[in-house]
């Protein structure tokens, strides 16, 4: 079964697009254990950090932490190095010689 290739910055871009939901992108990249961490624990930690400190600042860190979160996220999981094929437990489809 050939599925298409994807160029590096089609990768690069997919991932990006998959951290709408924080942790997607890097778990797209083969980056499992960052990626789980951001999809549970960071998001959590966001949210806690950005309802803490809405007490501080009537509310404007409801919007202003979710979005810096998000946009550090998404810029991470751009740069990011695409460890994917690098796994060949993962890929018990292709045949090693």
């Amino acid at each position: 079964m050939n599925l298409p290739q994807f160029t590096k910055s089609e990768r690069d871009r997919v991932a990006a697009v998959l951290s709408v939901l924080p942790g997607l992108g890097h778990i797209y990249k083969h980056h499992y254990l960052s990626g789980f961490g951001i999809l549970i624990g960071g998001n959590l930690l966001m949210l806690f950090i950005a309802g803490w400190l809405s007490l501080a600042t009537f509310g404007v860190s409801l919007l202003l932490v979710p979005a810096l979160y998000w946009a550090a996220v998404i810029a991470s999981a751009y740069y990011l190095e695409d460890w994917h094929g690098m796994h060949d437990y993962l890929h018990p489809w292709k045949k090693h010689h």
